[in-house]
């Protein structure tokens, strides 16, 4: 078959890395993931050739300007796609939810193909399971003992490869989308959406069961979330606002929308929107419920009240850390206990506020060890080639500069001299910046498949506080911006993470 050009920039004198993961639009949280990828890759080896390997290559151009080159690996002819691994010099598989039953040998046959032609391989805080299939088991036993290193995003994960049978060592840390910076969601695109200025707002996200949740029921759990939508309309006089991080989430949230005693309450998100806008529009609300992981992970890094909706192994575990209600599932017979911890998140918010920012800064903290992993293994291929990742003598140029310019030789050990551009997500060790305007990335993480592992956290703290605590429980909180909020001039880089109280 006849494929489009890849579009390559201009060759760059660092490192080829190559990016592989569930990428091309299909979910908002992996194009998170994807664009805080970059992001530190780009920090580490401002020089680096940056080539993503693409479910939808047009997609990925068009979004994520920081990729120097993107080829597809869906749908074309398998040497197209081997050719590229040989002259890469490191392959990053992930980050999210891809080794799971149906998937994980997809992506690890091209790891593995990787590794037979000497290219080092890093695994970025991935997300593992279900996986009882033994054909996917025997590749993520075998593909990932001989990676460089591996990290996944929860103990979850862990402890679904270590009951495959993978025996090396495997680094817990957090999503690499905690470190996502947000851009302005502003007034006329609220108008756009037809959603009110002025009033309450509560978000929420419906999913389809998937490979995470096969036995759940619809019928049952979209009455159940419609239960939830209702009383919140009446509790806060509030407007729903459901918001699809994957195209089929629509057909789920109409669902939902036709259950409800309220339905002309009630809005669906229909704009194409980036994962940066989708963190902004949080902002917005007064209180998030939903079943999505990065739906969850969004509304947390705004301060925004979240009861996560578990219904796999990765919500259990970040609600767990979350310090969310231990909530056992969403079926039907447990609306009563929903409502009452949805009533309870809503009254007592202000006092966990504290508590919601130091864990949330826990949290960053993890998902920016993920870069600083990343780039230990750079440093050892950097060590073994004699330089930077790239061919000895060959050093990579300053990020944004002409080709052929040197690094500054006061550059940040990262590899990230002064003067580089902020992007949007920042890795470990940068220090505040002046924000550029927003950027373009455009695309809810995980395809469906991290599923349960039958244990539920033991946490029940709700999570922290609207961002001020002076206000009383059913009012609309201002002032200061809570973790994750755009700084001064509506940017779109992103510093240390900070507190809710901050």
């Amino acid at each position: 078959m006849t494929l489009p050009p890849s579009h390559p920039s201009p060759a760059r004198r660092g490192p080829r890395i190559g990016v592989l993961g569930s990428y091309g639009g299909f979910n908002t949280g992996d194009e998170a993931i994807l664009t805080c990828v970059l992001s530190c890759l780009r920090a580490l080896r401002p020089g680096a050739h940056l080539v993503v390997l693409s479910r939808d290559a047009e997609h990925t151009r068009a979004h994520h300007p920081g990729a120097d080159e993107v080829v597809p690996w869906e749908g074309v002819s398998r040497n197209h796609v081997l050719d590229v691994l040989p002259g890469l010099d490191l392959l990053v598989l992930g980050g999210g939810g891809i080794l799971y039953d149906g998937e994980a040998r997809r992506y690890l046959r091209l790891v593995r193909a990787a590794q037979t032609r000497g290219v080092p391989t890093f695994a970025y805080a991935v997300g593992a399971g279900p996986l009882t299939d033994a054909e996917d088991r025997d590749a993520v036993r075998t593909v990932l003992a001989e990676m460089d290193d591996v990290v996944v995003r929860d103990e979850e994960s862990r402890l679904v490869l270590e009951e495959v049978g993978l025996e090396r060592e495997v680094t817990v840390t957090a999503d690499p989308a905690l470190l996502l910076a947000p851009e302005p969601f502003t007034g006329a695109m609220m108008r756009e959406e037809g959603i009110p200025s002025g009033t309450r707002l509560v978000g929420m996200s419906v999913r389809e069961p998937g490979r995470a949740a096969e036995k759940l029921d619809e019928g049952d759990y979209h009455a159940l979330l419609a239960d939830v939508a209702d009383f919140l309309v009446h509790r806060l006089d509030a407007r729903v606002v459901f918001l699809p991080m994957e195209r089929h989430d629509v057909r789920h949230a109409h669902a939902v929308l036709s259950h409800m005693t309220a339905p002309d309450q009630g809005r669906i998100l229909h704009g194409d929107y980036s994962p940066g806008q989708v963190l902004g529009f949080m902002r917005h609300l007064d209180v998030a419920v939903g079943m999505r992981l990065h739906f969850v992970i969004f509304a947390a890094l705004t301060g925004v009240p979240v009861l996560p909706l578990p219904y796999s192994g990765k919500v259990f575990d970040f609600a767990r850390r979350l310090g969310a209600p231990a909530l056992v599932g969403v079926a039907r017979e447990q609306a009563g206990l929903l409502l009452a911890e949805v009533d309870r998140l809503w009254d007592e918010y202000p006092q966990r506020r504290d508590d919601l920012g130091a864990r949330m800064a826990e949290l960053s903290a993890s998902a920016r060890e993920t870069c600083e992993r990343c780039g230990s293994v750079l440093d050892a291929i950097g060590a073994a080639q004699g330089s930077d990742g790239a061919p000895a003598g060959d050093a990579g140029p300053v990020a944004g500069g002409p080709p052929g310019e040197e690094p500054a030789a006061d550059g940040a050990r990262d590899g990230r001299p002064t003067g580089t551009e902020p992007m949007a997500c920042e890795p470990p060790g940068t220090e505040p910046m002046a924000c550029e305007p927003p950027g373009t990335e455009q695309a809810d993480n995980e395809p469906p498949g991290t599923g349960p592992l039958g244990s539920e956290p033991t946490g029940t703290a709700p999570p922290g506080t609207k961002p001020t605590e002076t206000a009383p429980p059913g009012t609309k909180p201002t002032g200061t911006g809570p973790v994750g909020s755009e700084s001064a001039g509506g940017g779109s880089c992103h510093a240390e993470p900070r507190p809710l109280s901050a």
